[in-house]
């Protein structure tokens, strides 16, 4: 993330970097599929732990609960404990929560608008002698 040069206090700049940190470890904790996937299947509702499995597909136990937590932490859900036997959890989307989820939805949008373009660009580059300069780093 780039800092704007602002011509103000040495506080103003100190408010800058401290949101600019944040910010880093903010897409740091949600710039993961499991992170994403989990609020996209948040946004149709409340769900149960058990039921958020189920919705993300390949997501292993112990995945769920460090992301759910990583969300619950940045205030992106809410997780509710109900007092019965067995305990039952449920976890919902804030009101940032459902901003992002608009965010992330308007990604999978742009991907759908994008995908043969981006199918295009991958074959090309995939492709033996098609496009050798793609392949080449600076060291090289």
């Amino acid at each position: 993330m780039v800092t704007k040069q602002l011509k103000g206090t040495s506080e103003d700049a100190a408010t800058v970097t401290r949101a600019d940190s944040l910010a880093r470890e903010i897409f740091s904790d949600i710039a993961n599929k499991w992170a994403l996937l989990i609020i996209e299947a948040l946004g149709e509702g409340t769900r149960r732990f058990t039921e958020l499995r189920g919705d993300v597909d390949g997501i292993s136990h112990k995945m769920l609960t460090q992301n759910l937590r990583l969300l619950e932490r940045n205030g992106l859900l809410v997780r509710t404990v109900h007092p019965t036997v067995p305990p039952r959890v449920e976890y919902t989307l804030t009101e940032p929560g459902r901003a992002l989820r608009a965010t992330v939805d308007a990604m999978c949008d742009w991907t759908h608008r994008h995908l043969a373009d981006i199918e295009s660009a991958r074959n090309r580059f995939d492709t033996p002698d098609a496009a050798p300069h793609l392949r080449q780093t600076s060291g090289q």
